[in-house]
């Protein structure tokens, strides 16, 4: 039996983004030799990078290679050298101008524990256990995206959410939440924001009339904060908007013991979707071949399982990394005190189950 063709879109970024996503494209290159599936890769700007060779974070040459492809693969963008916050082109509007441009409205986080490194968490596992979290972010709307003013004395960040944008966004919480423990809770700050009354309303209205058979709760997004820490695994699927989820899904990382073992996979209305690992470009330690690329690998398991439709490859690529952590090969972040290995040993441990 054949398999399938597609071409996937790689932007490696700054940092250690192009080392985890060069570990990453291995990993597909493998599951094509075995599945005899047909990738082809190509390689573009983003960033950093990309402003040092264009001036632009996101070159029209990458928007139009990501706008025909089944997927894109990202590693990590920003770093000290364009931090400057007034220079008028900065790393993070690539990222925030490829999700509007390819119309990506909905970012899953899964925050799942491997049992070997609950003890790497800096919460008690007696707390941890049972914590099986997908958090979906709203990323199109809300204060990222609303008009900025600035002067001398004074700036101001304008919030703004229709309801199509909530709607779109709960339906996709509540379609996987079909596929979990049917139970949702929607994250607002409804008490004091009139985005967020709005917000309410609405999942309310969506989640009643579309989606019966979920349970849901609205939760004040102090309260979540607290309670992902306290009680993780009372936690589902976790619905929030722009600002929330960017800070709650940081936070949640925690409880997974390292930023380096978590994928994401922006979403939208059709197949085409944005993969990367949560951590950051990370410049202390870019160029020494020590980074995690396990979340990053995970980001390929959230590709083929969301754009390309190939669940049995998504899974064996998750129970790949799973088993190479239980054997024993950690990165540094997460080794505690064992031995460390390489980038390159990390991604070999996961060739290797995958092709035996």
């Amino acid at each position: 039996m054949s398999g399938i063709k597609a071409k996937i879109v790689v932007l490696g970024g700054d940092g250690i983004g192009p080392e985890v996503t060069h570990e990453a494209v291995r990993v597909l290159e493998a599951l094509a030799s075995r599945f005899d599936h047909e990738f082809q890769f190509e390689a573009h700007l983003i960033g950093g990078a990309a402003i040092d060779a264009t001036k632009s974070a996101l070159p029209a040459q990458s928007i139009s290679a990501c706008g025909t492809a089944d997927a894109v693969l990202l590693g990590a963008v920003g770093g000290p050298k364009w931090s400057d916050p007034a220079a008028p082109v900065r790393p993070e509007q690539g990222l925030l101008a490829l999700r509007k441009s390819l119309g990506l409205f909905a970012n899953l986080r899964p925050v799942t524990l491997h049992p070997a490194l609950i003890d790497a968490s800096p919460i008690k596992p007696e707390v941890l256990q049972g914590t099986d979290i997908m958090v979906v972010r709203e990323l199109t709307g809300g204060i990222y995206f609303g008009e900025k003013t600035r002067t001398a004395d004074s700036a101001s960040d304008l919030c703004t959410y229709t309801v199509e944008e909530i709607r779109r966004v709960t339906r996709v919480a509540g379609k996987l939440a079909q596929g979990r423990r049917r139970k949702i809770v929607s994250v607002d700050k409804a008490n004091v924001m009139e985005t967020s009354r709005l917000w309410r309303s609405t999942v309310t209205d969506i989640l009643t009339g579309e989606f019966p058979d979920v349970q849901f709760e609205h939760m004040l997004v102090d309260s979540a904060a607290m309670h992902l820490i306290r009680k993780p695994s009372s936690f589902d699927v976790l619905l929030t908007e722009n600002m929330f989820g960017d800070i709650l899904t940081d936070e949640a990382s925690v409880l997974a013991g390292s930023l380096g073992l978590l994928p994401s996979a922006s979403l939208g209305a059709g197949r085409l979707g944005l993969y990367e690992p949560i951590h950051g470009s990370a410049p202390d330690i870019a160029g020494q071949g020590i980074a995690n690329p396990y979340g990053a690998i995970l980001s390929v398991a959230m590709l083929l399982r969301h754009s390309l439709d190939l669940p049995k490859e998504a899974q064996l690529v998750e129970k790949s990394v799973s088993e190479a952590i239980t054997a024993g090969v950690r990165t540094a972040d997460i080794a505690a005190g064992g031995r460390v290995a390489t980038t390159r040993e990390a991604g070999d441990e996961v060739l290797r189950r995958i092709l035996q």
